[in-house]
């Protein structure tokens, strides 16, 4: 019995010193540098040091994961857990954890910022440590050491920002707003988090700091680092979007080599950009899957979480000063989603700013959070550390009446929803005023009664002080804010490069299209069909020789439309991806489009040489070298400037159900002008089968195959063909100016 109570002491008085050893340790180095350095002016020099690690190492430096040795090991273990038992002892003997339970049996307000720990430094001294983190499996293991890279720091500060959208209907117009004077700010080593309802502007406001809105449309400050936007800045900032965009077909790997060799200095080299790609992915934890496709909708690809963790890697690469993320934890499950803010507060911790929007994280990640802003109805209802957010509502008369996530309780505010929640004494008076009449009582008060009462809240209590610490210049010296205001872009590329990089992107994404067994099978099943129709047709006589003109206008017809419906979808389905590549200006937009019109060349004619291989010989046509290889030539020209109307149309009107209507009227009329339905056509309309690409093929494909051969067949002369050949490589051309002109007419987003 003795020999028990010893042991029993014993373990109690290692416990107790344990803690008293990790509270000594932790106390004088708890402060983090950018603290230190408040009030010393930041220098290029000293800029890679901002980060919190300092303050979060000792807490770390006591977790059982990261010792070493067998034995050793479990000791640790059995005193960390001794030491945490011993912490929510004296939790409860302070009477902390017994106020809140006790309050909460009996339907009273409390906050949960009732412990004895302060609130700045809950974060770093919750009870469960990021090694209590269930084991992700398609994490993989995650190397860091790319993002702990030195940058250049971002104060964002934003004041008064307001934002109005005006929509127009038939006759009137109605202005709406967005935003209603939004004011915060985010240094380095920051993770800001924007909280609120569907429809309270999170994505607009994330939109609007990350400068891809319209300037003229924003009114109030948005500084970066004491400086207005400029194009300087794209270069430094990463926006990883809500929605997934990225190519299908490519693979994890391919995905961040192309955005490596896109984005990054020209001072590396490509060995240097794709090794850096490499270490993304390690860092990431995504080197299980980085030979698998991403997939979409209807490919089989990587998970929801790995392609989120791609999307994020596709910004970091860059090793960003900011980094802008539109629910980035939305679709996933617990695990990944808190995997995913880890890897956002590692990133803050090398010195970066992070700013997210949210929309109901758990409790475990609302803690990961420095700072918050609380939107409702585009209004802010709260701007501070996220740590404190539950006492300023408590202060403000607004607690839960039961124990529930943080982040549920502000959502519910913000909704004007207060069930479960107490109501401050000035509501009340407003709702037993506005019941006298009625002779009601004990009724909540409307949501917009609510919404208005914590706007005036937030206005009278926190605002004016947040807008005074605006005011404060930042101890920076000139040089920073200089390279910040220079409006100057940074290419990762010369055009060339960008050229080349881009055109084997296209090659690689679009030819599990172009050799799709549909699209093989249709092609070679019309060739064939076409040449049992025509099987070795008479080119001696007249009637034969109208024959084979009925083919060769097929020919003409089947090589224009075929183009025209394929390239009509290029430019709006792409349009999600030009957007975001061109924000973050990833490469001109010349060199995309050269390279997404010119990659499609080799793939679009590769069929049409299977499709004449069949018919022409099948047919009997003209059994010589020349008219063989002119007459795919001429198919060629006709093709490509086809695919250039395609393109024009597409690009003009970026809607593929008012591009393929008119696309059907526009190949209708050419084909009706083609010169077989109707010989002569009136003089005042005559001006549209020069236009008809039809038209042209129609007459070289005949001057092809009766050059020698009188009379001429349905009256069209047999002259060497040039004024129809310069009318294809005119509409070649012309097509795609116009297509390039219409893509850079639209206004993408701001700059781009």
């Amino acid at each position: 019995m003795e020999k028990s109570m010893n042991s029993t002491t014993l373990a109690r008085t290692k416990s107790e010193q344990l803690v008293i050893e990790t509270q000594a340790a932790a106390t004088p180095t708890s402060k983090s540098p950018t603290m230190q350095n408040e009030d010393a002016p930041i220098t290029s020099e000293n800029m890679g040091t901002l980060s919190r690690k300092s303050s979060q190492r000792m807490v770390v430096g006591a977790s059982p994961g990261r010792s070493s040795g067998g034995n050793k090991n479990n000791t640790h273990i059995r005193k960390a857990r001794s030491a945490q038992v011993k912490m929510d002892v004296e939790e409860l003997s302070n009477g902390a954890a017994l106020s809140r339970a006790s309050s909460a049996s009996l339907g009273l307000s409390f906050s949960f910022t009732g412990f004895t720990v302060p609130p700045d430094e809950i974060t770093d001294s919750k009870p469960f440590s990021d090694d209590d983190i269930p084991e992700d499996i398609e994490a993989g293991t995650c190397k860091p050491k790319f993002q702990t890279e030195p940058t250049l720091p971002i104060y964002l500060k934003f004041s008064d920002v307001t934002y109005k959208v005006i929509t127009k209907g038939m006759t009137t117009s109605e202005e709406r707003d967005i935003l209603n004077g939004i004011t915060g700010a985010v240094s380095p080593g920051e993770v800001l988090a924007l909280m609120g309802p569907s429809g309270s502007g999170k994505t607009t406001l994330l939109n609007l700091l990350g400068g891809r809105l319209i300037q003229s449309t924003v009114r109030g400050s948005v500084t970066y680092n004491d400086q207005p936007y400029s194009k300087f800045l794209k270069s430094k900032i990463g926006f990883v979007t809500q929605d997934d965009v990225l190519f299908p077909h490519l693979t994890v790997k391919e995905t961040l080599t192309y955005t490596a060799r896109l984005r990054l200095s020209k001072a590396l080299s490509r060995q240097q950009k794709e090794k850096r790609a490499i270490d993304v992915i390690y860092e990431l934890g995504l080197e299980r899957c980085q030979d698998t496709m991403i997939g979409g909708s209807f490919i089989r690809g990587v998970s929801g979480g790995e392609r989120k963790r791609v999307c994020i890697g596709n910004e970091i690469i860059i090793n960003p000063s900011l980094l802008f993320l539109d629910e980035p934890t939305s679709g996933l499950d617990s695990t990944t989603a808190l995997r995913t803010v880890q890897t956002l507060q590692n990133i803050a911790e090398a010195g970066k700013t992070v700013i997210t929007t949210i929309h109901q994280p758990s409790s475990r990640l609302f803690h990961k959070f420095d700072k918050l802003i609380l939107l409702g109805k585009g209004s802010s209802l709260y701007f501070g550390r996220a740590s404190e957010a539950m006492a300023y509502f408590s202060s403000i008369g607004c607690s839960p009446l039961i124990a529930m996530n943080p982040a549920e309780f502000l959502l519910d505010l913000a909704n004007g929803n207060i069930n479960d929640i107490s109501v401050p004494s000035e509501l009340e008076d407003k709702v037993q005023v506005g019941n006298s009449e009625t002779e009601t009582r004990h009724e909540k008060p409307p949501p917009a009664v609510v919404h208005e009462y914590l706007v005036e809240a937030y206005e009278s209590r926190v605002a004016e002080n947040e807008k005074k610490k605006l005011m404060t210049p930042l101890p920076l010296d000139d040089e920073i804010k200089l390279k910040v205001f220079s409006s100057k872009r940074e290419w990762g590329a010369s055009w060339w490069q960008q050229y080349c990089i881009l055109f084997c992107r296209g090659i690689k994404e679009r030819r599990h299209d172009y050799f799709s067994w549909l699209r093989i099978t249709q092609v070679l099943s019309t060739a064939i069909i076409l040449g049992l129709l025509w099987w070795q047709s008479d080119s001696k006589s007249t009637r034969g020789r109208q024959d084979q003109a009925g083919l060769l206008f097929f020919i003409a017809v089947f090589w224009g439309f075929f183009p025209v419906f394929t390239a009509i979808f290029t430019f709006p389905l792409e349009r999600a991806m030009l957007s975001k590549e061109r924000a973050a200006d990833m490469y001109r937009l010349s060199a995309y489009f050269l390279a997404r019109t010119t990659s499609d060349l080799p793939l679009d004619l590769i069929l049409p040489v299977l499709f004449l291989l069949v018919v022409y010989f099948m047919a009997g046509l003209r059994l010589s070298a020349g008219p063989f290889f002119l007459s795919m030539l001429t198919v060629f020209l006709c093709i490509i400037a086809a695919q250039g109307l395609g393109l024009a149309i597409g690009a003009t009107l970026m809607d593929l159900k008012r591009a393929t209507t008119l696309a059907s009227v526009t190949v209708m009329t050419f084909m009706l002008a083609g010169g077989y339905f109707v010989k002569k056509v009136p003089v005042f309309i005559s001006w549209i089968r020069y236009m008809s690409f039809n038209y042209h093929t129609y007459k070289l494909l005949l001057k092809v195959q009766y050059q020698d051969i009188t009379p001429p067949v349905n009256g069209i002369k047999t002259d060497d063909g040039l004024w129809e050949v310069g009318a294809l490589v005119a509409m070649i051309f012309g097509y795609r100016v116009l297509a390039y002109l219409s893509l850079r007419g639209m206004q993408l987003h701001r700059g781009a």
